[in-house]
């Protein structure tokens, strides 16, 4: 089984909310925790028609992880945000 999907495994498993926190705070730094939610709220923001520089400028992020974000979604990741 690769590493992602021993990941995605895992994540399907969870059931709780407390337990999806617990877990995510042990897995991961607050720096880490911070970005991915800074990516997840890019990724909302596209889906919502922002324009890129606008969401660039808005949250103080790099163009390039905006355009980032903007291919994913043209690969068709990111259904479910």
């Amino acid at each position: 089984m690769t590493p992602l999907n021993r990941l995605v495994k895992i994540f399907l498993k969870i059931r709780d909310k407390k337990e999806m926190k617990n877990f995510l705070l042990g897995l991961f730094t607050q720096k880490e925790l911070d970005e991915l939610s800074m990516r997840t709220k890019i990724v909302g923001m596209l889906k919502r028609g922002v324009p890129q520089r606008t969401i660039s400028e808005k949250l103080g992020v790099g163009i390039g992880t905006v355009t980032r974000g903007s291919n994913e979604i043209k690969r068709g990741r990111f259904i479910s945000l």
